[in-house]
């Protein structure tokens, strides 16, 4: 695949518009794709709906070789490879969901070089077996999907994205980009100095969200005043989140009683 500088700024062109049917990059994906193709290390805050993933899915297909993207998602990492696939691209994910005879399959396919991109939960990659067998293959970018986990908070809840740390060392050479849409200045730093040693280049494109508003009331009435809100918002769909479980139910039935459309419940 070509190398020089002169030659991505064609072949990226090809790859945006061939594969992923854009004719322009949108603000800031194109100096992110730069650094990824140069080698750099890259940590990029951008707000959800931005075009993180095509940051680095469009040097993934120019480097060639294999990339793999941390995702910590299972309906994600299905989502962006079952878009990838339709965009022509040969995409696989391992995941937990899937069966022990298909993730041997897809690791058959990546260990064959068949594979362009692979997605992996931090839990799955960080395993001794995993980042040994990457070693024999030809990885050619590391891409890190909501980077923020990284950082202090982030880790408790996720303990194996703390542990990506490694990969550096692991994968000497391999320039890795950590994606997120919430870093503050110090959340920044500490994904820079864990994840990077203490050097990457860094890409802020802001945390605007024009189509979220947020308001914030004092709780009198938690039942009237959501009544109150949803009489304001006919024929609208939106999520309710409660501190447990057992609250959820209890509101859930409450929204039922009074003719409201039941949801389901789903557990964090």
């Amino acid at each position: 695949m070509p190398k020089p500088h002169q030659d991505w700024t064609t072949h990226k062109c090809i790859v945006l518009r061939a594969t992923f049917g854009y004719e322009n990059f949108r603000p800031g994906q194109e100096t992110i794709v730069d650094s990824l193709l140069a080698g750099r290390n890259v940590l990029a805050v951008m707000p959800t709906g931005s075009g993180k993933s095509l940051c680095y899915q469009v040097p993934a297909l120019i480097k060639g070789g294999l990339a793999i993207v941390v995702s910590p998602l299972v309906a994600l990492m299905h989502d962006q490879v079952a878009a990838l696939r339709l965009a022509g691209v040969a995409a696989e994910t391992i995941n937990s969901s899937a069966s022990r005879d298909d993730n041997i399959a897809v690791w058959r396919r990546v260990a064959e070089g068949s594979v362009r991109i692979l997605y992996l939960a931090p839990e799955r990659l960080m395993t001794e077996r995993m980042i040994a067998a990457l070693q024999n293959l030809n990885v050619t970018l590391i891409a890190v999907d909501e980077a923020h986990c990284i950082s202090q908070w982030g880790a408790s809840f996720r303990p194996e994205y703390d542990s990506l740390r490694t990969l550096r060392e692991a994968f000497p050479g391999v320039p890795i980009g950590a994606f997120t849409a919430t870093a503050d200045e110090a959340t920044r730093r500490d994904i820079t100095r864990k994840l990077f040693g203490g050097s990457a280049d860094l890409f802020v494109a802001g945390f605007d969200r024009p189509n979220i508003k947020l308001t914030v009331e004092a709780k009198s009435n938690t039942r009237r005043q959501l009544l109150a809100f949803l009489e304001d918002h006919p024929g609208e769909s939106g999520i309710l989140y409660a501190l447990y479980r057992t609250s959820a139910e209890k509101i859930a039935a409450f929204l039922v009683g009074k003719a409201i459309a039941p949801f389901p419940i789903m557990q964090a």
